[in-house]
């Protein structure tokens, strides 16, 4: 069998390196050609992924880089659609909601290759997101829809989407329980930033639902600040939010966070693990800081990943500086979460064994 696996940005790094594992495992039996859109691109946001986390040089670069959503999809969908019909795979295997995700389902669907979808069937209901809409799209063409939880299920039941639905344990579940005995040896960060247990938040902010309205960065940023009076804040600041926050002279409301880079994985996780507090946009943090038993604060209207709101782990705040303020001191004032229950963490192993039957 042969399987071409699309991948662009860190967060689907992470996720593949997960089944890229599992199939190191069937090497005669299962071959895997990677394709990296080059979504994500300097070193910081792309390379130092593929180093620690061990996955294999991507058999295709296509280094499409950073540009409008319209140019950079069609420019994937061009150069996907070449290496697809020289491998000629059995399934092409994207993951979550990106532009990188998009482009490689459309090139597979129109060349008449089955799609298989990681992440499949989660909702925002917000159509202002681009993640929503791709999602949908992805949905709809995909033959292998695998669903992390009940939830998405569900969203998918709804849409009439029923055939080749699988609810399989979740690859980035799996990808932190793997890699956090990694981070507990080899990360330094919280020496490197003078971060005790506990005693600090960690914060990332980068959906372009935040960071292209400066008014909406802003807000975040103001109450950010007002937190850091209390308790030190670490912004790892996206290029995307740095770019903004540049543009419009922004750092000077965060003077009291401490803003460092991007981050490596091994690094976010020995900063999630250990913070007090984690506030993001960011749908991988939101169930990380659930898994890790750290509260979470969500700056965002709504969240796909429902089921942490339910458990009581995850706060949706939105961007209204008051209520990120509220959140942060009902969590500073009361204990942690429950501890979360470790689930079924073979993902890679399943998605393989349904591809194989299928």
């Amino acid at each position: 069998m042969k399987i071409c696996t699309i991948i662009g940005v860190r967060p689907q790094f992470i996720k593949s390196a997960v089944v890229t594992r599992a199939i190191s495992k069937y090497k005669k039996k299962i071959c895997e050609i990677i394709i990296h859109t080059g979504q994500h691109y300097d070193f910081e946001m792309s390379q130092i992924f593929f180093d620690q986390l061990e996955i294999p040089k991507a058999d295709y670069h296509l280094g499409v880089g950073s540009t409008s959503h319209g140019e950079q999809t069609g420019r994937m969908l061009i150069e996907i659609e070449k290496a697809l019909l020289k491998e000629k795979p059995d399934w092409v295997l994207v993951y979550g909601d990106t532009n990188s995700t998009l482009a490689g389902a459309l090139a597979a669907a129109k060349l008449q290759i089955p799609v298989a979808h990681v992440e499949s069937g989660l909702r925002s209901f917000n159509h202002k997101m681009p993640e929503e809409i791709n999602r949908i799209i992805i949905d709809r063409i995909s033959k292998a829809l695998f669903a992390p939880t009940g939830n998405a299920i569900e969203n998918l039941r709804k849409e009439g989407i029923i055939k080749g639905v699988y609810h399989t344990p979740d690859v980035m579940e799996e990808s932190m329980y793997y890699n956090l005995p990694v981070a507990e040896r080899k990360s330094n960060i919280l020496n490197k930033l003078g971060c005790k247990q506990d005693e600090y938040v960690f914060s990332t902010v980068h959906r372009a639902e935040n960071t292209d309205n400066p008014e909406h960065l802003k807000t975040i940023l103001h109450a950010l600040n007002r937190i850091a009076e209390e308790m030190p804040v670490i912004l790892a600041v996206h290029p995307r939010t740095k770019k903004v926050m540049n543009c419009h002279g922004l750092e000077k409301l965060a003077s009291r966070v401490n803003l460092v880079g991007p981050l490596s994985y091994i690094d976010s996780l020995k900063l999630e693990k250990n913070a007090k507090a984690i506030m993001t946009d960011s749908g991988g943090m939101q169930k990380e800081a659930m898994w890790l038993n750290v509260p979470c604060i969500t700056m965002r209207d709504e969240t796909e990943w429902i089921e942490t709101v339910e458990r009581g782990y995850n706060t949706v705040t939105g961007r209204d500086t008051a209520k990120i303020v509220n959140a942060f001191n009902t969590i500073k004032n009361s204990g942690k979460p429950d501890v979360y229950s470790l689930s079924d963490v073979r993902a890679g192993e399943k998605i393989l064994q349904i591809l194989s039957e299928r």
